[in-house]
């Protein structure tokens, strides 16, 4: 009987480790010696792709710490994973460790109860972040709470070949009546990519004369007025795009090609620098500039968040934290390099840190803050979600 309770012992299954503490960082950094983090984040850049290997190369040579980036086409697919491996009782070392997030998806993995938190305004480099300034505590107006940490800023800006539209847009009626003039000459990726969508939700804001409606998620009684001014727009300028809207570009850096191709002249972009970055990689002709609407353009945060049953919830702190230092955001913002908006604030930095930033050559497409004006907010996801599928009803092709 004996020998039976130490094997029955033996095969039990072993408890679960108790989750790190964020405010406990020695610990954090120590426990996460020798994790290996897999994120999972878009893979439909290469210059993405090189910055987020750097990084697994700066935290594997600091912390001990592997970064292995599986690469994503829809951020969905991560969230549908960590679901499925709730619902099947994997509540232990899921498959992902961090997810590159916002909007809908992270507003479905908090309902849910999918997220490994709050954490974020504990790790130290929380402490360099412009609370103030950026929209880092609320996501798709989604109150954060901590559950993901924020990394890059993002505003949208027009790219425009000014050997063949000269002069910028000031807003989306403009934009029409330019595409009807010159038809062919413009496109945007197909939703539900996310620049696709972003394009739709920027039409939207635009084209109202209240915006703030779409702070409130999208009600039965509210949105088929809300979203008619959208449908409408899109109606008459479809037949003017690029295949007379009968194909899209899959991507954002797909729609970037036609413009280095010749076969369109005006794009969309969530990365005020990366006209610049394409420029310096010869990717775009350096006639290329960037312009934003009269009236703003959407801005947001790019976050990462840690799913509540990743096995290397240290790691991928230390992960998150390195992304909000003031190396990593110096580079992200580097135009050679990705040209993002940093998270961090100036006046937190030490002179030496902030000498970096003010170094830094932000190129000839790239707007200045001042130039970008007015940050419209992100509308509430449960308007994405319904005009995306909508859209999808009424000039989705064939892929």
């Amino acid at each position: 009987m004996k020998h039976l309770a130490v094997l029955a012992a033996l095969l039990a299954p072993l408890p679960a480790l108790a989750n790190p503490d964020p405010a406990s960082w020695d610990a954090v950094v120590e426990e996460a010696v020798g994790q290996t983090v897999y994120w999972n984040a878009w893979g439909g850049s290469t210059t993405t792709n090189d910055f987020i290997a750097w990084v697994g190369e700066q935290v594997a040579a600091e912390y001990d710490v592997t970064l292995e980036h599986v690469k994503l086409t829809d951020t969905a697919d991560a969230v549908t994973r960590v679901l499925s491996e709730k619902q099947a009782g994997e509540d232990d070392d899921g498959a992902i460790d961090m997810i590159w997030i916002n909007g809908a998806n992270f507003a479905a993995m908090k309902d849910a109860d999918l997220l490994f938190g709050p954490y974020a305004e504990q790790l130290p480099n929380w402490a360099l972040v412009d609370v103030e300034g950026k929209t880092v505590q609320t996501d798709f107006t989604v109150p954060v709470e901590g559950f993901e940490s924020p990394w890059a800023m993002a505003q949208v800006v027009f790219i425009h070949d000014t050997a063949d539209l000269a002069e910028p847009l000031g807003d989306m009626n403009a934009i029409l009546e330019w595409s009807t003039a010159n038809p062919g000459r413009f496109t945007y990726p197909q939703p539900p990519d996310f620049l696709g969508t972003t394009f739709l939700k920027q039409a939207l804001v635009d084209l109202l004369d209240d915006p703030s409606v779409l702070a409130q998620p999208a009600t039965d009684e509210s949105y088929a007025a809300v979203t008619a001014p959208l449908w409408d727009y899109l109606d008459a300028l479809t037949p003017t795009l690029w295949r007379q809207g009968r194909a899209y570009p899959a991507t954002g850096p797909a729609q970037l090609q036609l413009i280095a191709d010749g076969e369109v002249d005006l794009a969309i972009s969530f990365s005020p620098g990366e006209a610049t970055a394409a420029i310096a990689n010869n990717q775009l002709p350096d006639t290329v500039r960037t312009f934003v609407l009269d009236k703003g353009t959407i801005g947001n945060a790019s976050f990462v968040a840690i799913p509540y049953n990743s096995g290397s919830k240290a790691g991928a702190m230390v992960v998150a934290n390195f992304l909000m230092s003031p190396v990593a955001q110096a580079r992200a913002q580097d135009p050679e390099i990705l040209g993002y908006g940093t998270v961090l604030d100036m006046a937190a930095l030490t002179p030496e840190d902030r000498a970096v930033f003010d170094a830094l050559e932000l190129g000839i497409a790239t707007l200045s803050p001042a130039e970008l004006g007015t940050v419209q907010a992100e509308p509430h996801p449960s308007w994405m979600t319904r005009i995306a599928d909508d859209w999808m009803t009424r000039y989705g092709v064939a892929q």
